[in-house]
């Protein structure tokens, strides 16, 4: 059959079985249940096939920080479909969208930061910092610094490279990664790895520790790079302490390695700042941008070059033998134009800083006293909730619960059932909303969350789980 839009939902769903293999997905397991059809959006929320009203508090997927509907978005792309829908950056020819969301970008970076490689995605940008940072090595005679450390449990894509980069094990176990060169080291994520009565200030210097032991382990003459998330999105939203990126920071520059910051998530408000690297105090190489750059509007990547490794590039010569059909594509490009445009109208970075952030924070901070929250933390307009079985008392740790009964997951479908989109990562319930969410919006989104959690409760006592 043809679809049509008077399809009824379970028909839509047995087209999608029939033929859309989703990512991240058991496809015999959602082929029997059957996928969740959106149909609208508007401002932070989004409806349903079935006209069940959803309350998007993860973005879309940590990009729409604008909102549904903005029209100026969406005239931008009508315009340049119409003027010049695409051309590509390859052939020594350029666009001009393309020029001027460089020169913005430039603009609104951290200070040292004047050139821009596009690409169409985040992980697309992360295997280009891969190239990049083997280039600029190998301009500098060195070939031998080749060896690039990330992080267990990070998320940095999933095209080969960016899978090896990120430190997801699920992602290994398939496809013989990590590819060679690459390597990782602990999270700095407290719950995890933090010694009875550790500070959290000293546990941050003692995670990045981990950072040093590793070039001296692979030989500091053979590293060519550390990358990493200001905050772990995918991972949980893994805050780490402000003691941990200053300390990176050091011993990125002892050891002359260049220090890349993934931004595809942090980036263009998410944490208070324009970037996170800012929100930390960090001063990167690289910086890998997606999502947020156009609001998930048109896709769109690319990695923000430092002048450090610019003017080898530029200066040394040879061909960069490096990149992508879409890379500057007119309509992406000058979609991110009008978007960066209304971040900066409506003050949604100062906005996330000053109000809703902080507002959010002490929001959160009142959902810590609910029986299964073990914490309750933020950054910005991102924030994670630990599901505990028994929550901490004196010098008695919070009880987990057991990894196979799944709690997080059986939260999200409280969620789920009850209007509220809102990510499980193990026993973390995380949150990443558009950034134009208020006050109002929040105080209806935290008493969602309650709700949810009062429904997980009960369902748990019912299971005698708890």
């Amino acid at each position: 059959m043809s679809p049509t839009f008077e399809h009824s939902t379970a028909e839509w769903q047995a087209l999608d079985a029939a033929h859309f293999l989703h990512p991240f997905t058991d496809f015999k397991a959602l082929a029997a249940k059957g996928t969740r059809v959106i149909t609208k959006a508007d401002n932070i929320y989004l409806w349903d096939s079935e006209g069940h009203k959803l309350f998007d508090a993860m973005s879309g997927l940590w990009c729409v920080n604008v909102g549904y509907g903005q029209k100026a978005l969406i005239d931008a792309a009508t315009e340049q479909l119409t003027t010049l829908p695409f051309y590509n950056s390859f052939f020594q020819t350029t666009t001009m969208p393309a020029i001027a969301l460089a020169h913005k970008l430039s603009q609104l970076s951290p200070p040292g930061f004047e050139h821009v490689f596009f690409s169409g995605s985040g992980s697309e940008g992360n295997d280009t910092v891969v190239r990049l940072v083997r280039r600029y090595w190998d301009l500098l005679g060195q070939p031998g610094r080749h060896t690039i450390i990330s992080r267990f449990n990070a998320y940095h894509g999933s095209t080969m490279a960016g899978a090896s980069l990120g430190g997801m094990t699920d992602m290994h176990a398939q496809g013989g990664l990590p590819i060679p060169g690459i390597v990782h080291i602990d999270q700095p994520y407290f719950v995890q790895h933090g010694r009875p009565g550790e500070s959290k200030d000293d546990f941050g210097k003692r995670a990045a520790s981990w950072l040093e032991a590793k070039i001296l382990e692979v030989g500091p003459d053979k590293v060519a790079a550390f990358i990493g998330e200001p905050v772990q999105g995918a991972g949980g939203v893994i805050i780490p302490p402000d003691t941990y990126w200053p300390e990176i920071q050091r011993i990125c520059d002892q050891y002359g390695i260049l220090l890349v910051s993934d931004e595809v998530i942090c980036g263009f408000g998410r944490t208070g700042h324009w970037f996170g690297c800012e929100r930390f105090g960090y001063k990167p190489d690289l910086i890998t941008f997606a999502k947020g750059v156009t609001s998930g509007y048109i896709p769109l990547g690319g990695v923000l070059v430092g002048e450090r490794v610019a003017r080898v590039l530029i200066e040394q010569g040879g061909e960069f033998a490096h990149g992508y059909t879409y890379s500057g594509h007119p309509v992406a490009c000058a979609v991110a134009l009008a978007n960066l445009q209304l971040i900066e109208e409506q003050g949604l970075v100062q906005r996330v800083h000053d109000d809703t952030g902080p507002y959010l924070a002490a929001q959160f901070a009142a959902l810590a006293t609910h029986p299964l929250v073990g914490e309750a933390e933020t950054c910005g307009l991102m924030g994670a909730i630990r599901l505990v079985r028994r929550k901490a008392q004196g010098d008695q740790p919070a009880e987990a619960f057991a990894a196979d009964q799944s709690v997080g997951m059986v939260c999200r479908g409280h969620c789920f059932g009850n209007g509220l989109i809102m990510r499980a990562v193990g026993d973390r319930m995380i949150i990443a909303p558009p950034l134009v969410m208020t006050r109002a919006q929040i105080d209806e989104l935290t008493g969602l969350i309650r709700h949810c959690l009062d429904l997980t409760c009960a369902d748990l006592q019912s299971r005698a789980w708890i």
